[in-house]
């Protein structure tokens, strides 16, 4: 069913879920840039963390785990590797093994007050309970679409 002009008219924006979170993905960054700096993006540090819990998976794994399509994963390893905060490993199956340096742990010790920080000020202006529950729906919102993505996630 199409809509007419005037019935387009009457869709605000603001009631939008995908305007919304994109606005709240837009924020999210912002805030990690301005509490952390710009020397690891918000998915560099997503793919650190993975690597911390697991060390030596591959880059189909960690691409997996952080739901990116294996050529964009590929590219943050490059880009961590060449940071000195990672390093890559070919195995003979020809995939590569993914590890933390010790820049790396470092890194991301350093980083646990200010990520603290970061999410005190995203969700600061929510009560405790609002808080709860906005994190409880918003893992339900990511679990129950997960395959709609083009890179779902894999635990």
């Amino acid at each position: 069913m199409s809509l007419s002009k005037s019935n387009t008219a009457a869709i605000d924006i603001n009631d939008q879920p995908g305007h919304l979170i994109r606005r709240a993905h837009q924020i999210a960054v912002s805030v990690f840039h301005e509490t952390l700096g710009r020397d690891v993006t918000p998915v560099q540090y997503a793919a650190m963390r993975v690597l911390q819990d697991k060390p030596g998976i591959d880059q189909i794994t960690l691409a997996q785990q952080v739901a990116l399509d294996t050529s964009s994963a590929a590219d943050i390893a490059a880009r961590l590797e060449t940071k000195g905060l990672i390093t890559r490993k070919m195995l003979a199956r020809g995939q590569r093994e993914l590890r933390l340096t010790t820049a790396g742990e470092d890194l991301l010790a350093e980083m646990v007050p200010a990520m603290a920080q970061m999410q005190d000020t995203l969700l600061g202006s929510l009560s405790e309970k609002e808080r709860v529950d906005f994190m409880a729906l918003l893992r339900k919102f990511v679990t129950v679409n997960n395959e709609k993505s083009r890179a779902p996630m894999r635990a």
